[in-house]
């Protein structure tokens, strides 16, 4: 049964042109998921309409048609569950069409690693085609509509084609050759397909509307000279079909009924039609173009240049790196085939474009491999245990529940000795009331053994502990059922045993990138959002019966998360992924530093209200502290936006934010947002608002002339020493 109490502090955040609104759909979704009845999306619904008017069943068919220019992402998986799941649900074929048409970005190794990502979500196609295997039906149809004066050669550079073309509020113009003769077109594009001409002497482009009130439909090219080699037709081809030519022509010869893409084709689908029309025959079944929103997930980069660029520019080791979006990297990062089509079923098929919170798809993952991974331990930073009462030599095997939430997992052992390792932060000398784990004087349960009780330390010439010395309690052993294995104690540890435990490394991957869109904000580089503690290695050590663990096996590491083997790992060297954690470390992180700042603003109002010079300063200091602590680009922009009203607390916040924060700078704010800060605070009848905006403004050039005339006001008026003194550096 579906818990939705588990997922009250997973409620995915909508934006929608910018501006966030809490998705309450999506909780209506969640809740729909335990009904067995489950409403049509709007393309079932399409689909279900046309079978309603009299199409025959037996000739839906739909189709992925991938490009081959990269790795596929978690935004084409919506596609692939969504074109797949229609073919299941409808029991019509799918076909796998890749879209070759432009030999300089493709390349057979993406073919490849689409298949193999195509495979292991679960999903057969029922044909392997490419639009290459159309390029002579292609060709010929282009002949017939020069024939047809339909198309035309044009001569022109690619920036006279662009003005001639107009804007979206002016007309395009006729070019030069668009009224050439058929029999110069036909000779001049026979010449294109033999090679006679450079690459960007010559385009063919189809003859519509140089008026249209869609820029698409002023005469769109269709052929481009490319001498390049093709993956599958080699150097046969001098010249290849522009996308939206040959999209859905094929979608045509294959006798698609229903052709699914996504919204930014919107306007692409007259030009889609006008391409069918010049070659439809009304006994077939014509194509029809259906558009829905594409996914969009936070705290990453779906764009295939940007990812491309990551690659290349090695900030991340290759497609499959487990920080990429793409589906092979978060294969090696541990995500399961059912998580991925979970979650596209969970956020359903909209018509409009939205942003999706990364925890929904992390918090699917949770939900599977909390069914299915055996749980095991794990040490990633060791400190030594040395069981001072327990015999040297000694060593016992005792029993471990594998999954306690698959009954049939059963049972393994796990070795227990005199010394042993438990995690460092697991253990303080001098611990506060709230601490449940090991300290002196303190007992604890060392998970499926023992009660430990913590007696000494041992430290290095420099203070570090280097091992803890404890005493057990014998009769305490876990599921013994005496007495003392059923006493209460305040914590139950993880541990390996020294002698038994397996040498690791431990990959410890986070999101690559620190900001929820690292990509949409002009004046920024994405990069520069980039996380710096996304990947840290962390040698540790494991139980032994992970000693014949396969590349792919999925763990959870107790207390710890979700980890998987990765390709790395050898028999001398095993090497896990982490995969996930147990909770949502980031949604906590968000709410800490949304507490941080609305606490730094009551700050702020005492600040104000101190009139002692010292405490204020240290009131000053703890805000400017807390402000620093900040990391998110996004809160800290929006925090300052908001603030820019007729209150002189939020005009000094925003200021202070503005001054102290290392992650924004002036040239980040809206420039119309920021003049009215600028304004305001002059005007503030607070001298501490004068002072922090005067502050900000000797450190923005670029601003500064602009208020020269209003600065000069001021400093005829004013009378705060501080303020006339930074007036006077100005």
């Amino acid at each position: 049964m579906f818990c939705f109490f588990s997922f009250k502090a997973q409620l995915t955040t909508l934006y929608i042109d910018e501006s966030p609104t809490i998705l309450i759909t999506l909780l209506f979704k969640i809740f729909k998921m335990a009904s067995e009845e489950k409403s049509l999306h709007f393309i079932e619904q399409i689909i279900e309409d046309s079978l309603a008017s009299g199409f025959p069943q037996d000739q839906l068919r739909f189709r992925f048609p991938p490009e081959p220019n990269g790795y596929l992402h978690i935004g084409h998986a919506k596609s692939i569950c969504l074109n797949f799941g229609l073919g299941l649900k409808y029991n019509a074929p799918v076909n796998l069409r890749f879209d070759d048409t432009n030999p300089a970005k493709e390349e057979q190794e993406y073919v490849d690693a689409i298949k193999e990502d195509l495979k292991w979500l679960g999903f057969n196609w029922t044909e392997e085609l490419y639009s290459s295997d159309y390029f002579q039906q292609l060709y010929d149809w282009a002949v017939l509509m020069i024939k047809n004066g339909k198309a035309y050669v044009d001569s022109q550079t690619s920036e006279e084609m662009a003005a001639q073309k107009g804007t979206p509020t002016q007309p395009g113009v006729d070019g030069p050759y668009r009224n050439r003769s058929v029999e110069e077109n036909l000779t001049l594009f026979e010449a294109m397909k033999n090679g006679d001409f450079p690459e960007g002497t010559h385009v063919l482009r189809a003859k519509i509307d140089m008026a249209s009130t869609n820029m698409l439909m002023r005469d769109p090219l269709m052929y481009r000279i490319l001498h390049r080699h093709h993956h599958r037709t080699a150097n046969e081809w001098k010249i290849y079909p522009m996308y939206d030519y040959a999209h859905g022509e094929s979608d045509y010869l294959e006798q698609i009924s229903h052709s699914i893409c996504t919204l930014e084709f919107v306007m692409h689908r007259e030009l889609y039609n006008w391409f069918l029309d010049q070659i439809y025959d009304a006994n077939k079944v014509r194509p029809n173009q259906y558009e829905f929103a594409r996914l969009n997930l936070n705290y990453t980069v779906m764009s295939k240049r940007k990812l491309l660029q990551l690659v290349q520019e090695n900030f991340v080791d290759g497609w499959d790196d487990p920080r990429m979006p793409t589906i092979s990297g978060l294969r090696r990062r541990g995500y399961t085939p059912n998580s991925i089509r979970k979650f596209c079923d969970i956020i359903g098929v909209a018509k409009r474009e939205n942003v999706i919170d990364y925890s929904l798809l992390e918090f699917c993952l949770r939900e599977d491999l909390n069914k299915t991974a055996p749980r095991v331990m794990a040490v990633l930073d060791p400190v030594k245990v040395v069981i001072t009462n327990y015999p040297e030599g000694k060593e016992e095997w005792l029993d471990a529940e594998n999954n306690q939430e698959d009954e049939s997992a059963g049972f393994r052992k796990v070795p227990f000795s005199r010394e042993l390792y438990i995690e460092r932060e697991d253990f303080l000398e001098e611990a506060h009331a709230k601490f449940f784990r090991l300290s002196l004087g303190k007992e604890v349960r060392l998970k499926n053994a023992y009660i430990i009780k913590g007696e000494s330390v041992v430290k290095d010439a420099t203070g570090n502990i280097t091992e803890i010395h404890v005493s057990y309690d014998e009769d305490s052993r876990s599921g013994s059922g005496s007495e003392a294995s059923q006493r209460k104690v305040s914590g139950t540890l993880h541990w390996v045993s020294i002698a038994h435990a397996i040498e690791a490394e431990v990959r410890l991957y986070d999101r690559l990138f620190i900001d929820e869109a690292p990509d949409s904000h002009k004046e920024k580089n994405f990069l520069e959002f980039m996380n710096p503690n996304s990947l840290q290695i962390s040698t540790g050590f494991v139980e032994p019966s992970l000693k014949t663990v396969q590349a792919g096996d999925k763990f959870q590491f107790q207390r710890l998360g979700y980890f998987n083997v990765d390709k790395d790992s050898t028999v001398e060297k095993l090497v896990f992924n982490k995969t996930v954690g147990l909770k949502d470390a980031w949604e906590e992180k968000g709410k800490k530093e949304e507490n941080v700042l609305m606490n730094t603003q009551k700050e702020i109002n005492k600040y104000v209200k101190e009139k002692e010079a010292s405490a204020a300063e240290l009131l000053l200091k703890t805000i400017v502290e807390n402000i620093k602590t900040i990391d998110n680009f996004s809160l800290v922009n929006q925090t300052i936006v908001k603030n820019i009203k007729n209150d002189n607390n939020s005009l000094l916040f925003a200021n202070l934010i503005l001054e102290h924060s290392d992650k924004v700078n002036p040239a980040d704010i809206d420039s119309e947002a920021l003049s009215k800060l600028y304004t305001m605070s002059l005007k503030s009848q607070l001298a501490l608002v004068r002072i922090a905006v005067l502050q900000n403004l000797i450190h923005d050039p670029i601003h500064l002339d602009s208020f020269k005339s209003i600065l000069f006001e001021l400093k005829a008026s004013e009378k705060n020493e501080t303020v006339l003194s930074l007036l006077n550096q100005i």
